[in-house]
């Protein structure tokens, strides 16, 4: 089995891709040992020390470390990925799953059901591939006043870069199509 790794914009993040489906749908962020208990393979990696969080993407899984340098940890990471991968073990512990996330419900005024289906759909289909590109996800969470609100996670998730992809990236796109959204925020 071959691991690729790929640097995200964010130092403390990286990607790796073990040529295989990682998480059938959805995505999943795991930011502590006590939640790590739902995946063997966050587990896993948790025990690494230095380890922060791990986020599961279609694809790829990110890695992000609070300490250490990345060529100290990144042998011990390749082999927690490669061993669970090669066991057959299933990522999540039966009866886990990636819905019920802890971000609560969208807020938005029901007049407002239109542009928020056009900026889910934007969203869908030209920010989110990008972002997962980056080792990352970004989830709508609610427009009120004008302002979208957005939930970045994985390698953007405190991300240096974050705000200039929210401000010049996002915001300029959605103000394009939606001339009623004034800026985006994260929460």
């Amino acid at each position: 089995m071959f691991i690729q790794t790929e640097a995200t914009p964010n130092p403390a993040t990286l990607k790796f891709l073990p040529g295989r489906t990682v998480l059938p749908e959805g995505t999943l962020e795991i930011r502590d040992v006590d939640a790590a208990a739902k995946s063997p393979l966050a587990k896993a990696l948790f025990a690494i020390p230095g380890v922060s969080t791990v986020f599961f993407g279609s694809d790829f899984v990110s890695v992000s470390k609070s300490d250490g340098e990345w060529q100290h940890l990144k042998p011990s990471v390749l082999g927690a990925i490669m061993e669970h991968f090669v066991s057959g073990a299933p990522l999540l512990v039966e009866g886990q799953d990636t819905s019920g996330s802890d971000e609560g419900e969208e807020f938005f005024a029901p007049e407002h059901a239109e542009t928020v289906a056009t900026i889910k759909d934007l969203l869908e289909t030209r920010i989110r591939p990008a972002v997962a590109g980056d080792g990352g996800d970004i989830t709508f969470r609610g427009f009120r006043d004008g302002i979208v609100y957005l939930t970045m996670k994985g390698a953007c998730s405190g991300c240096p870069s974050s705000t200039a992809t929210l401000k010049s990236g996002i915001q300029n796109l959605l103000k394009h199509f939606l001339p009623e959204v004034q800026s985006v925020e994260q929460l």
